[in-house]
């Protein structure tokens, strides 16, 4: 890795995550001279940039769905499309290979970006020491490796894994959500703690693949962000799936015996013991703001170590931005591009820049998928937003029949005054793809016949959405409204 010549930068990125490397490139293709510091580390102790989300987070999870859901397929529903095999077997070695060749590939794709952009990079932990200056040192040595000058500052260290003290990281036994994507065997019993995002998509990945899974949330509700009756019916069908689900319930103790890991855990019922072969800590992450800079400089934080900032993402300090997970709003990959991107433009004067919070869309990449945008129908209700509310069955869709794929709905919520689409709720396969029609439509301020005047092509899964849109008014063709 070529080392950064130059020690004043117009602008130093501290992080290539996707907040990070978006913002940087960006700078870059706005004539701004572009640092980005980096300290990330792979398998083998070399430098990767993507930060946690292409090494350790969406995209290595994503391959591991994709793989444990073609296994499933082949197990479970070739037959019905008239596939025969003789036999079928797991190669979960090779699996996790072909998992660490698309982070390769991305990741190596980032350096080919920065390089195309003219965006330097360098290898180290960063520490802001002045408004207007950042040291870099060897993460194992601590040894200093270069001091630069910068008139603005990104920071973009996204977050880490949050830790509970009645069950710590113990000898690949208590493990956390990076460490359950590198099992190089199937657990017979898996035990995770928190059934969000995380813990439902890493459930389902070893569940596929035989695991016997249970989820230990704490919340009394499954999914509370989300639309209560399709959270529901999600609840139902990956418990069906067999994700054995256990709301309320709180972690007291983890320890490791005999290589097993015993647990006990309290829920309305009283206390309750399990034993796993491993377990998974998955409830929730915390912005990584520490050793990043002193008190003395005046950025301010919250209780959580987030770093506050204005809705132009700039902190308490002149020409110092944060972004990413670091900064207030949802830990989310393409909520953090956006805010780097926003930030890039804002400091080459372009004010008009920002993001919509209100549109950051959601996705939970279990199958089948579950992806929201806006508001729920509860949130309309506490706020007196009157609403008129349309839905329809993947079961009456012709595409979703031919796929097997008829499990889920689609539901939109409109205001009953303006007939503004102001959420939109799905449960389905290519949910994560269907949802981005949704948010386009909204970003356009489309209401609800907006949407049920645009044609749709048959047969899609898309379908959906626009008979969803009819049955807001109770003009479904393909269901009884």
């Amino acid at each position: 890795m070529a080392k950064a010549k130059n020690e004043k930068w117009d602008v130093v990125v501290i992080g290539a995550g996707p907040a990070g490397y978006v913002a940087a490139i960006r700078c870059a293709q706005l004539g701004f001279k572009t640092l980005c510091i980096d300290e990330w580390i792979d398998h083998a102790g070399d430098s990767s940039l993507g930060g946690t989300c292409l090494n350790v987070g969406c995209i290595p999870s994503k391959a591991l769905l994709e793989s444990s859901h073609l296994y499933q397929l082949a197990r479970s529903d070739f037959e019905h499309h008239g596939i025969a095999m003789s036999s079928l077997d797991i190669n979960v070695e090779a699996m996790l290979a072909r998992k660490d060749k698309v982070v390769s590939d991305l990741t190596d794709g980032i350096r080919t970006l920065f390089k195309a952009n003219g965006v330097s990079e360098l290898h180290g932990r960063a520490k802001i020491t002045a408004l207007d200056t950042v040291v870099i040192s060897d993460r194992k040595t601590r040894k200093k490796i270069k001091k630069v000058k910068a008139k603005n500052i990104i920071i973009a260290t996204g977050s880490s894994p949050i830790r509970l003290q009645q069950a710590m990281i113990q000898d690949d036994y208590i493990i956390d959500s990076a460490a359950a994507l590198e099992l190089d065997k199937v657990p017979q019993r898996l035990g995770i703690v928190g059934a969000g995002a995380i813990g439902l998509e890493l459930g389902s990945v070893w569940s596929r693949l035989g695991s016997e899974v249970v989820l230990l949330e704490a919340m009394k509700d499954f999914l509370p962000l989300t639309d209560r009756k399709l959270s529901n019916i999600a609840k139902r069908s990956l418990m069906k799936q067999g994700l054995d689900i256990q709301l309320n319930s709180r972690m007291i103790e983890a320890r490791v015996k005999n290589n097993k890991v015993h647990v006990v855990y309290e829920d309305r019922n009283g206390e309750h013991k399990e034993v796993f072969d491993k377990l998974v800590i998955a409830v929730g992450r915390k912005p990584n703001s520490d050793r990043l800079f002193g008190e003395e400089l005046g950025i301010e934080t919250d209780e959580r170590h987030t770093i506050m900032v204005n809705k132009k993402c700039q902190t308490s300090v002149p020409h110092i931005y944060a972004i990413g997970d670091v900064v207030r709003g949802p830990m989310l990959a393409h909520k953090g591009s956006e805010e780097g991107i926003m930030v890039a433009e804002n400091i080459a004067g372009n004010n008009h820049a920002e993001v919509d919070y209100d549109l950051v869309p959601y996705v939970i990449y279990t199958h089948p998928e579950i992806a929201w945008v806006g508001k729920t129908e509860e949130e309309c209700k506490n706020a007196g937003i009157k609403t008129n509310v349309g839905s329809f069955p993947f079961a009456a869709s012709g595409r979703a029949r031919a796929m097997a794929e008829i499990e889920g709905q689609v539901k939109i919520i409109a205001d009953a005054e303006t007939d503004r689409v102001l959420g939109v709720h799905i449960f389905s396969a290519q949910a994560s793809e269907l949802i981005a029609q949704a948010v386009l439509m909204m970003e356009m301020q489309a209401t609800a016949e907006d949407m049920a005047l645009t044609m749709f092509a048959h047969p899609t899964m898309s379908e959906s959405m626009h008979e969803a849109a009819l049955s807001v008014h109770g003009q479904a063709i393909h269901i009884k409204n």
